[in-house]
């Protein structure tokens, strides 16, 4: 369809939220303005939708939120008898606005809705699909993006994102609908008084608690330490329930940043409100002086990643990784339960397979079965189902991924940043209690088994030309593929898209045994390497670097040449 119709069919019919109105009046004229908005649709994938909030079918917005949740609700109707979905949203602009909305369709299209009555984290949105044994689940958040974005992430009823065949088939219930004309809906409190919509309690969240809380190995450690905390959960959902969570192990003296304490869309002192960024530690650090905290948690605003800083020996605070963080917790992990008796024989570990190898070594050395998944928690959760089908829910020690999402326990089928911010917490008091920063244990760590440098370099390729160079990138990198990074040789390519993997000394070929995505991944001698991705939810190509080398200093310079020739094949 020709844009400018599409433009004065909106100016004409999206009446229903007076901002788009306006915005749409304030682009007449302005061909550019109009072309961003309206080139494309919103795709419906595994991640769901994400976008600018705004108007326009490549918006976030009342109509794009109801025609995905109408092409849901058709979906849930032709697997489900009756079928049922919970709904949560986040601190985002307009995401309790959305969230009613959707609930609003569902329930006009005889779907049973529980809705949180406020913000809640993620995790919690996946625990009570399981809880209330629902069909479905959507939370509207837009993760760490920045403040104008807004998302929509859809579960099934695993209480997991939602496979690639589920989203497929959804979206094409989607496509079918027409935003103005093919949207059902009902009046809310009608909704309410019929019971198609019901609100979640308190006794929910507090339920979610206590399954975290099972997983706190040594809660005698945290009230010993006198550990000080620092938290940020950066105007978003995570100030409630992790503030709860760390009083209940016996973490006292918790100093949470005023300026960013309170929900608050906008992200006025953050504005990319990110946990893997120095930025989103500004006003922490700011308090360290006067607090002198033995660490500083900040969870991004739906509260499912966690990132820390701590203190180091010369009394700087540095920023540890999500891969630190992740190697970190699963050796003290394992470590604690062999010590106490109760890791199991079986015991199996996860990580997406672009997080660093180091966690697998340290899980050899603890006889840990261990597993490499797609990037994606989805794929963490369906192991995590699997080993509940088989009665070895226990299994599980714990899955991470290095953009900081982490999760222990079966409670949740999704990262979850208020089991991650209590063990992380927990780990600090143990340590404390031995005389050890967490600086001291990764150096331990790195000492033990090689000092492994890994980096993420993201390249942005916004709007509708940005689209067409990442696909030519990722096309360019099939048909002529780079035969060195770093003036290392490429010694193993493996396309995740087309499942096959290639040794280039032997010329073997060997098929991936993991779901096709668009990923390239490229290894050199000694477990060094490139993992070029184009990300699920943003404009934007990653390269993971691995760089390992026998110094902290080696292995930095190695990362710094890798990331030089990565970049190169972004041009």
């Amino acid at each position: 369809m020709d844009i400018n119709v599409l433009y004065n069919e909106w100016l004409e019919k999206a009446t229903a939220d007076p901002d788009l109105t306006a915005e749409l009046r304030s682009i007449e004229g302005k061909e550019e303005e109009i072309l961003d908005r309206f080139y494309r649709s919103l795709e419906f994938g595994t991640a769901g939708l994400r976008g600018v909030i705004g108007a326009g079918t490549n918006r976030m917005n009342i109509y794009t939120v109801c025609r995905a949740t109408q092409g849901l609700a058709d979906f849930l109707n032709k697997h489900f008898e009756n079928p049922s979905c919970v709904i949560g949203y986040d601190s985002r602009i307009k995401s309790d606005y959305f969230s009613k909305e959707a609930a609003k369709t569902l329930a006009a299209n005889g779907v049973k809705v529980y809705l949180y009555d406020e913000l809640e984290p993620t995790p919690c949105i996946s625990y009570a699909i399981r809880k209330f044994k629902t069909s479905s689940g959507i939370i509207l958040t837009a993760s760490h993006n920045p403040a104008k974005y807004n998302g929509y992430k859809c579960y099934d009823f695993n209480g997991y994102q939602m496979t690639d065949e589920e989203a497929a088939e959804t979206y094409e219930f989607i496509q079918q609908v027409d935003y103005f004309t093919g949207i059902k809906t009902m009046d809310f409190d009608a909704a309410i008084a019929s019971g198609m919509i019901e609100f979640i309690g308190e006794e929910t969240i507090e339920a979610f608690l206590d399954e975290v809380q099972k997983q706190c190995i040594n809660p005698e450690a945290c009230a010993a330490a006198n550990l000080k905390v620092i938290y940020t959960p950066l105007n978003g959902t995570g100030n409630k329930p992790v503030r709860k969570i760390l009083e209940r192990i016996g973490i006292k003296q918790v100093f949470v940043v005023p300026e960013q304490e309170n929900p608050d869309g906008n992200f006025p002192t953050c504005p990319y409100p990110n946990p893997e960024i120095k930025q989103a530690f500004e006003y922490a650090l700011k308090m360290c002086d006067e607090v002198k905290p033995d660490i500083l948690l900040a969870t991004d605003p739906d509260c499912d990643r966690v990132g820390i800083a701590v203190p180091d020996h010369n009394g700087e605070y540095v920023l540890m990784s999500g891969n630190e963080v992740g190697a970190m917790l699963l050796n003290y992990l394992l470590s604690q339960k062999k010590a106490k008796g109760i890791l199991s024989n079986t015991a199996v570990a996860v990580k997406s397979f672009v997080s660093t190898d180091l966690a697998e070594e340290i899980a050899k050395k603890y006889n840990c079965d261990f597993k490499n998944l797609l990037t994606g928690f989805k794929y963490i959760g369906e192991l995590i189902t699997k080993l509940e089908a088989q009665g070895r829910a226990d299994d599980f020690v714990m899955g991470f991924e290095e953009s900081y999402g982490y999760l222990a326990g079966t409670h949740a089928r999704d990262k979850d940043a208020v089991v991650g911010s209590m063990l992380i917490c927990e780990m600090a008091a143990f340590y404390k209690n031995e005389g050890k920063m967490l600086v001291d244990v990764m150096e331990e760590l790195y000492k033990e088994f090689g000092y492994y440098c890994n980096t993420v370099k993201s390249y942005e390729f916004e709007g509708a030309a940005g689209m067409e160079k990442m696909a030519g990138i990722m096309e360019s990198l099939r048909q002529n593929p780079p035969k060195a990074f770093a003036g290392m040789d490429v010694i193993y390519v493996g396309d995740y898209k087309t499942s096959v993997a290639k040794d280039l000394i032997s010329g073997a070929e060997s098929k991936i045994e993991l779901p096709k995505s668009n990923v390239l991944a490229y290894k050199m001698a000694g477990g060094n390497g490139v993992i070029i991705r184009p990300s699920g939810t943003e404009p934007k190509i990653k390269a993971y670097i691995t760089a390992i080398g026998e110094s902290r200093e080696a292995a930095a310079a190695l990362a710094e040449k890798l990331v030089a020739d990565a970049g190169k094949v972004m041009e």
